[in-house]
């Protein structure tokens, strides 16, 4: 069967190093198998488990993060079968609410998985309303919350955030144009968090925050902005196969091809690529 998932023109011209990690990735599908939930926002194309192996071959990704995508809601198999299949190598964020199973847990746990996923932004997501609770529930596990939102609406979330018993990650840089500002009171809260030491941001989805459009040049100050506040609580991920991506596809390659723009230090982006994933998922070599 044809596949219809995205895949780089060329290799990128930067060549990560040795345990370089991709920190949010989806599968979708087979729909025979896993269909989509009917409340959702938008229907993505399969993009398989073999799709995103070749996609790895071509970038030198050695590890990755299975997040569950809103499509699925709170019904995570296909999820946790990929992260399942991957092995030691993979991580996985679940969608759950804070009435789930403890045998859920403990088995997704065991799996691999690390974090739940809250997103405010599509369909399908679990309410904001659930963050306390669930995080209790995640606390005993040492899982963190990941959250995909508007970072225009962290001044007022992050007195809620602050008082969790668990780890924060935010997607995707925010989810905001960056027309905001790098001196804006969004920017400034995702940098006091992160100076906090208890939350983590996702140098992700450049074409989520772009205004300019590929190649996304004007992504890279907020991208240098937030590895400059806390060089040790940024992680990079692709995003594949950019399930709500608007326009032009993204260009995987090209999008590895943004770390050296955001910064030339090779320790640097030995941390963001490597180091600083093992730390927050719990690689065994970290």
């Amino acid at each position: 069967m044809e596949s219809h998932a995205p895949f780089p023109k060329a290799p990128p011209r930067f060549r990560p190093s040795a345990g370089t990690t991709d920190c949010h990735l989806h599968i979708f599908g087979p729909y025979a198998r896993y269909p989509l939930q009917a409340n959702r926002s938008f229907t993505p194309p399969e993009a398989s488990l073999a799709d995103y192996g070749r996609l790895m071959k071509v970038l030198g990704i050695e590890r990755c993060v299975v997040v569950q995508p809103s499509v699925y809601g709170t019904d995570n198999s296909c999820t946790e079968d990929a992260v399942e299949r991957l092995g030691p190598i993979a991580r996985g964020v679940a969608v759950l609410g804070p009435d789930v199973e403890e045998a859920t847990l403990k088995r997704l746990d065991r799996v691999g998985f690390r974090g739940v996923r809250l997103n405010l932004l599509f369909k399908g997501g679990v309410p904001v309303e659930a963050m306390e609770p669930l995080a209790k529930r995640l606390a005993p596990y040492g899982w963190h919350i990941q959250l995909l939102l508007d970072a225009r609406t962290l001044p007022d979330l992050a007195p809620r955030l602050r008082a969790l018993p668990v780890e924060i990650v935010i997607d995707h840089m925010g989810y905001m144009p960056v027309s905001v500002g790098m001196n804006s009171p969004a920017v400034d809260t995702m940098r006091r968090l992160l100076g906090e030491g208890r939350t983590w941001v996702k140098l992700s989805g450049s074409y989520a925050v772009t205004v300019d459009g590929p190649p996304y040049a004007d992504a890279a100050p907020l991208a240098r902005t937030l590895l400059e506040a806390a060089p040790e609580r940024c992680v990079w991920g692709t995003d594949w196969p950019h399930p709500a991506a608007k326009g032009t596809m993204p260009d995987d390659a090209e999008l590895l091809d943004l770390v050296p723009a955001w910064t030339t230090d090779a320790a640097l982006q030995r941390k963001l690529l490597r180091d600083n994933p093992a730390a927050l998922y719990g690689f065994d070599d970290r």
